[in-house]
């Protein structure tokens, strides 16, 4: 199987078993360093013994080694701590990763056999000196495969600080620096005008930064749930609890600092922009409270929203891109529709976050992470049986985990500018 980059694939359709081998293959004029860095579930190296390059070829479990260019791993060997593996390359000294010749990764089963290759070339980057190159990562208790491509504008030993490891004062590379000015603009406008956010905006920062999104500009949508499954979430506040956290992401995101907002049943209802001038309060008081919502009947149908919102920004004509984050307690049932509509709105600046919100029966929600045949992958999916069983540090964390590589696949082929 041949994969781009930004594509996303669970290792089981891959690979049965544990066992695999993943080479890096790249072509060029200077000399390039591989890496593997076994991080935990934040995204850090708190074991450096799970860095493994040429001077430390093995980890002490003995389930990830290397030899020259290829990684052999043992997935059911690995300690619980380790969440993600991040495949990496750095050239050592002078040169870019922009002057590589037509290089590749290429993924193999137990036997040896190749089960995916991955192309690229130096037209894909610039003046980077390293890569991440891959990732093998755990979500929902199963592996997965990111081909990440993802350019670093220093080399190894910046690589090893940005994971959290140690390097020699020798080795040092100083790090980027950090751009205060959009942390404090972010923070300053949230308490001004709304103090009781505050605590989020500064989590909400920390993962932008994490996930290199201070600098992107988008436009952000949220689409509710309003069927009737739904009552015990908007009773319970778990619904504006969802319009809080969000904002902040909204606010960084957007120069207007608003969030774009549907709910839907049976049909959809376009409600008012959510702002910090209106956010407190606004299940309970937008258009009359969501009670009186005009979304019809109280059973779900998805593909009427999904249409109602890709019509709307295509008749913006703007080609920014959008977050749209998708509250769904399932019950999914137009699979097909659903299918196809996604896969035509890959080709459209516009993300889809779905978050399955205490409910089951998610369908194709689960699934559209999955679909071959897009353009770009254009779609992520989670599911959360109460929304305080995870922090807000871990939410802004996980509703950011795809959408860099979005961000980057969908600017390399032109769908965003």
């Amino acid at each position: 199987m041949q994969i781009s980059q930004g594509q996303r694939i669970p290792l089981s359709k891959l690979i049965q078993g544990q066992f695999l081998s993943l080479t890096i293959q790249i072509h060029s004029p200077h000399t390039v360093d591989l890496a593997c860095f076994g991080l935990d579930a934040a995204g850090k190296l708190s074991d450096d013994r799970y860095m493994i390059f040429f001077n430390q070829p093995g980890s002490p479990c003995g389930s990830l080694k290397q030899a020259g260019t290829t990684f052999s791993l043992n997935l059911a060997g690995l300690p619980v701590f380790i969440d993600r593996l991040v495949f990496t390359a750095a050239i050592d000294g002078a040169g870019a990763m922009r002057e590589i010749l037509p290089s590749s990764f290429v993924v193999k089963d137990a036997i040896g056999q190749a089960v995916a290759t991955c192309p690229f070339t130096g037209n894909t980057f610039s003046g980077e000196k390293a890569i991440m190159v891959a990732d093998i990562y755990r979500k929902d208790g199963h592996w997965r495969l990111a081909s990440n491509l993802q350019g670093f504008n220093d080399g190894l030993a910046a690589l090893v600080k940005h994971f959290g490891g140690e390097v020699s004062s020798d080795d040092a590379i100083p790090a980027a620096p950090t751009p205060v000015q959009t942390t404090l603009s972010l923070e300053k406008k949230v308490e001004t005008a709304a103090p009781q956010l505050v605590s989020l905006a500064k989590k909400a920062q920390v993962s932008l930064e994490k996930a290199k999104l201070t600098h992107v500009k988008a436009r952000v949508a949220l689409i509710l749930d309003a069927s009737g499954s739904m009552n015990f979430q908007y009773t319970q506040g778990r619904v504006q609890e969802v319009v809080n956290r969000v904002l902040p992401l909204a606010i960084h995101f957007d120069d207007d600092g608003s969030i774009d907002c549907w709910a839907f049943a049976a049909k959809p209802q376009k409600l008012s922009a959510i702002t910090l001038a209106n956010y407190s309060n606004f299940i309970q008081t937008d258009n009359h409270g969501w009670r009186s919502w005009d979304v019809g009947s109280r059973s779900n149908d998805e593909p009427k929203v999904m249409e109602q919102v890709i019509s709307y920004y295509l008749d913006s004509g703007d080609r920014s891109p959008v977050y749209i984050l998708f509250i769904s307690d399932g019950g999914v049932n137009e699979n097909g529709k659903i299918t196809r509509l996604m896969s035509d709105a890959a080709k459209l600046p516009l993300y889809w976050q779905f978050i399955g919100l205490g409910g089951r029966d998610y369908g194709i929600l689960e699934k559209l992470n999955d679909m071959t045949g897009r353009v770009v992958d254009n779609c992520g999916f989670f599911a959360l049986d109460d929304l305080h069983q995870v922090s807000e540090e871990q939410l802004y964390d996980q509703l950011m985990e795809e959408f860099p590589d979005w961000i980057k696949v969908a600017s390399a082929k032109g769908i965003i500018g």
